[in-house]
């Protein structure tokens, strides 16, 4: 009886040390397999919200977005944008850095330098701005005139228009010195206005790209400052290809654009303020009207005041790096020798212009701006036609005129990297081609 029951016992402790080690493999397999398998949480339910997720998407993908981008290859012989060389492309495709990093402030004093030698000053206060050459134009005006100041606009093309409507909006008291596009100003006639309206400033544009003419600026900032008025220079389209000297021409306040000469694309913009447009500012009644164009706060932005920089805005950055290429191209170029070869080259087109029979639009050959060509097709030819046959069969733009010039004149820009006499060649073959195959009103 007692073996009989220790002998179950002892069976029924054999057959449960058996079950426990059944079990306890069992287990160990289960977890060793669930350490391999891929973890897997319960979906839980969305929490309901009012504001979002009882709404549904009613806008769906563009269809368009999900096709590669698509750019044509064109050479860009109007007015501007030009066309960028690889290098420039290059520095614009580099990956981003922070724009309060130290390199990316290295970088941003490296375009000061480049700006100054462009501009040939030693102003401190120069800079480039955030955005395109009508940036710079604002910039410069709600900067530098109050409201209630009288402002005299030289308007011979779109750009004194420009002037005028900001001005306006500013509240500034703006008078006009007129002359008709194709035309420039005399220092006399500039005299007689000052005299006149005893201006606050006065705006001038170096190369009216609208309709082709290079201004003379010999003489007008000490003419400007006998009248105690502030000479402000628009050379947008001359910056580079034609010779400027801020402080030797005792200009006030000088800015220029990115995308033409520089040939770094479209969206950042020099400029730069003498010693006296620099007190006008800085003694301002009231602040400047636009917190993101206020020249306090960019030039400490730009380290231009001697202080510690603080953040206003967030840089372009790869438009900088485009710009600091630019400036370095033409700076290894050299001025002298980028404005000699945009006048030969200027030069060679319009000799071809006038082969082709074509009636160049500015008169005086030292008035015509050297990056952009202007000129008048025979009558009977729709411009549009012209502009649309050598865009749709030789890939190349050229443009009609703008503002006052509308529907009068074409225009082609041979600037920095497309001025060449290659380019001069392919442009009058393609225009020769438009003469021959567009259609003339008899008419």
């Amino acid at each position: 009886m007692v073996w009989l029951l220790s002998g179950r016992r002892f069976t029924l402790l054999a057959l449960s040390q058996e079950m426990h080690r059944a079990v306890m493999g069992s287990a160990s397999r289960l977890l060793q397999a669930a350490a391999r398998a891929p973890l897997r949480l319960p979906v839980l339910p969305a929490p309901r919200s009012h504001a979002m997720s009882s709404q549904q998407l009613l806008v769906p993908p563009p269809a368009v977005l999900q096709q590669p981008l698509a750019v044509p290859d064109r050479l860009l012989l109007g007015p501007g944008p030009s066309n960028v060389p690889p290098r420039i492309l290059a520095a614009g495709g580099r990956q981003l850095i922070g724009h309060l990093h130290k390199e990316m402030l290295q970088i941003m004093d490296e375009i000061k330098l480049g700006i100054q030698y462009a501009f040939q000053t030693q102003n401190p206060l120069t800079l480039a701005i955030s955005g395109p050459g009508h940036c710079a134009m604002e910039a410069a005006l709600l900067n530098a005139v109050e409201a209630g100041e009288v402002v005299l606009m030289g308007v011979n093309g779109i750009w004194g228009e420009r002037a005028t409507d900001i001005s306006k909006r500013l509240g500034a008291d703006v008078r006009q010195l007129v002359k008709p596009p194709g035309e420039y100003f005399a220092l006399q006639e500039i005299e007689q206005a000052l005299a006149q309206h005893k201006p606050s400033l006065f705006f001038i544009t170096h190369g009216e790209s609208s309709s082709g003419v290079l201004q003379p600026l010999d003489g007008l900032g000490e003419l400007c400052h006998r009248y105690k008025c502030l000479l402000l220079v628009d050379s947008v389209a001359s910056l580079g290809g034609a010779p400027i000297f801020m402080d030797q021409q005792d200009i006030d306040i000088l800015y220029s654009g990115s995308q033409k000469v520089l040939n770094a694309p479209p969206g950042s913009a020099p400029i730069s303020f003498s010693e006296r447009a620099r007190k006008k500012i800085f003694s301002r009644k009231m602040m400047p009207p636009s917190f993101s164009l206020d020249m306090g706060w960019l030039a400490n932005y730009w380290g231009c005041d001697g202080k510690p920089r603080i953040y206003h805005h967030t840089a372009p950055i790869n438009s900088f790096f485009s710009l600091r290429e630019g400036l370095a191209i033409l700076a290894e170029q050299g001025l002298e020798n980028s404005w000699k070869r945009h006048k030969e080259n200027s030069l060679y087109l319009c000799e071809g212009l006038q082969q082709l029979g074509l009636q160049l639009f500015v008169k005086e050959q030292a008035a015509r701006l050297p990056t952009i060509t202007t000129f008048i097709l025979p009558e009977g030819y729709d411009w549009q036609e012209v502009i649309a046959f050598i865009m749709n069969k030789h890939a190349i733009e050229i443009s009609g005129g703008l503002g006052p010039s509308a529907g009068k004149i074409l225009r082609i820009g041979l600037m920095g990297y497309n001025s060449t006499k290659s380019n001069a060649d392919r442009v009058l073959h393609a225009l020769k081609d438009a003469l021959q195959h567009c259609h003339k009103n008899k008419l």
